[in-house]
């Protein structure tokens, strides 16, 4: 039994930064709450609704955290995995370097259903005011630049 300890200790010490080891589980969010998080923003946001199991969400991730890197002092990120498990929304975080965004759990989609929109991916752009924009389906670098330009008023 102690070498099993000692031996998960070991594990989870060695992920570091491993989503899935150092938080557990994603905190979860509604329709009221995103309502709450976009009124208690001070900066603009980048609310992208994703799943593991989806496809074009996993090509979108990348550009969505190259994004991040370039825009996140004056965008503020977010992710919110729907319809899904835990373990996966974890394991896709982790694949694809995506720890430095904010993160949700949406399990009954109830976010998309407060905002607008169907699907996944989908994602809202948001800016000081508010004022919510959908772009449905996977978003392209151009639409995503063009996005937050609107919503900082680049």
């Amino acid at each position: 039994m102690r070498r099993a300890l000692v031996f998960l200790l070991v594990l989870i010490a060695a992920c570091g930064s491993d989503v899935s080891q150092s938080s557990g589980a994603l905190p979860p969010i509604d329709g009221a709450g995103i309502r709450a998080l976009i009124a208690e923003s001070d900066q603009p946001l980048v609310i992208n609704i994703w799943a593991s199991w989806c496809g074009p969400c996993r090509s979108e991730a990348p550009l969505l955290n190259a994004a991040h890197e370039e825009f996140g002092r004056q965008v503020r990120f977010v992710g919110i995995d729907t319809q899904d498990s835990q373990a996966d929304a974890a394991a896709f975080i982790n694949e694809f370097g995506l720890g430095g965004l904010e993160h949700f759990f949406d399990q009954a989609g109830s976010v998309r259903a407060e905002l607008g929109g169907f699907g996944v991916p989908v994602t809202y752009f948001v800016d000081a005011t508010g004022n919510v924009t959908v772009h449905a389906g996977i978003i392209d670098e151009r639409a995503l630049v063009l996005g937050i330009d609107e919503i900082t008023g680049g």
